[in-house]
């Protein structure tokens, strides 16, 4: 199913304005036609035979000129070959020579993928600077194999973050242009180089966007959060070398490369997800916006429309942020708070009430920072109720001073 879904990716890649080269393996042309992805691709399809025709060029070199490589439906075989440098195949010849960012989308049973050697070629391989865009959880096509972690993510993720690694080549190239020397890429670091790995070996959990709180089946109380904010600390982590575990409401964003993503819609849910994956984790960053109450009865069917006024009797929902406080150890907790007045003073002491290390205040009500945006501008809120005030700032420059602030609190631990 991973082979026949690659001319989606190569489509919704074209659709976007990118010129794409397909190189099909032996292995992928077993289960897709050359003339499907040549089609798709708009182009005429790499592969083993191509590779020894008489050519003035040395094929896979041409080919790792890409301004970004994806790996689309990552077999367990090429990522070992991958990670042994091996070249015995255009695949893993071209990318011996890529320079530019290299995006790997996995697709394979769930006991293959968990395999000690398979993780231990994905961690070399993500030293390397390679990003991993899943597994994710779903059906296997394998009789009797039911559900698990292994598929592959879809085609409109795939090209989203295949353009999120094009755009971030693009950054770096920019800066060894206007440096004017040359930067080399640590084989352990993260990929964009300026980025430091303060955060290397640690597990960082990260929450981000609304929940929704069903009444009936179809109705439901929620909040225009977008989520944002929580991704872009959950990229900027991960760039500083984290294990990131990323848990969201329900949003339009596609999941960051490299970050492993649980999806709820419920604050119950939410609290759930966050909890199990807090128990190991050295930072959490709570910047959902959960709803405060649930509905006390959730009707199973859609209520008809009645005439008159309408009560709904609600029932607060658990305080996460709490919670991890109440269980916090030597954890570094982070949480964010939204008021329109008192702001500082009130943040200060929910603070101190949920035993957080610190509270970054937002303000909905001023321009440019209302829910949605790419910006924000926040108040950095401590327990002792000193804080520090930030201008408008991109909410991933918002993320960098964030996990600045959560690593000099934990270096005083």
């Amino acid at each position: 199913m991973a082979a026949v879904k690659a001319p989606a990716v190569l489509r919704r890649l074209r659709e976007r304005g990118a010129r794409v080269q397909v190189i099909a393996t032996r292995a992928a042309l077993a289960f897709i036609t050359e003339l499907s992805l040549a089609t798709a691709a708009d182009g005429e399809v790499a592969t083993d035979a191509t590779w020894f025709e008489p050519r003035p060029d040395a094929q896979h070199l041409t080919l790792a000129r890409a301004d970004a490589v994806a790996i689309v439906g990552a077999s367990a075989d090429l990522l070992a070959r991958a990670a042994q440098g091996r070249a015995d195949d255009l695949a893993a010849a071209t990318l011996l020579g890529v320079e530019g960012p290299v995006l790997w989308v996995p697709a394979m049973n769930e006991r293959m993928w968990r395999h000690p050697a398979v993780q231990a070629n994905v961690e070399r391989l993500r030293g390397w600077g390679h990003a991993f865009l899943g597994p994710e959880v779903g059906a296997f096509g394998t009789r009797g194999e039911g559900t698990g972690l292994g598929r592959m993510a879809e085609p409109e993720d795939i090209a989203a973050a295949v353009l999120e690694q094009l755009s971030r080549g693009e950054s770096r190239s920019r800066e060894v242009e206007e440096s004017g020397r040359q930067i080399e890429t640590s084989t352990s670091g993260p990929l964009d180089p300026s980025t430091p790995p303060d955060l290397r070996g640690l597990r960082v959990v990260v929450s981000a966007g609304p929940t929704r709180e069903y009444l009936d089946p179809v109705r439901f109380i929620s909040n225009p959060s977008s989520g944002k904010m929580g991704f872009a600390v959950a990229e900027e982590a991960r760039d500083r070398g984290a294990e990131v575990v990323l848990v969201t409401g329900p949003v339009s964003l596609p999941n960051p490369p490299g970050v492993q993503v649980v999806r709820i819609e419920t604050a119950l849910e939410l609290r759930d997800a966050v909890v199990e994956a807090a128990r190991d984790a050295e930072l959490v960053v709570m910047t959902a916006a959960v709803a405060d109450y649930r509905a006390a009865e959730r009707s199973e069917e859609k209520q008809a429309k009645v005439a008159g006024d309408v009560t709904i009797h609600l029932t607060p929902n658990p305080d996460i942020l709490a919670e991890l406080g109440g269980q916090k150890g030597n954890r570094v907790l982070v949480g964010f708070a939204m008021e329109t007045h008192a702001g500082v003073e009130r943040a200060a002491l929910k603070a101190q009430r949920k035993n957080a290390d610190f509270i970054l205040l937002n303000y909905p009500t001023r321009e440019g920072t209302a829910f949605g945006g790419d910006d924000n501008e926040v108040t950095l809120v401590r327990p002792d109720g000193t804080s520090e005030e930030w201008p408008r700032l991109s909410k991933r420059e918002v993320a960098r001073r964030l996990l600045d602030e959560a690593v000099r609190v934990r270096g005083t631990r």
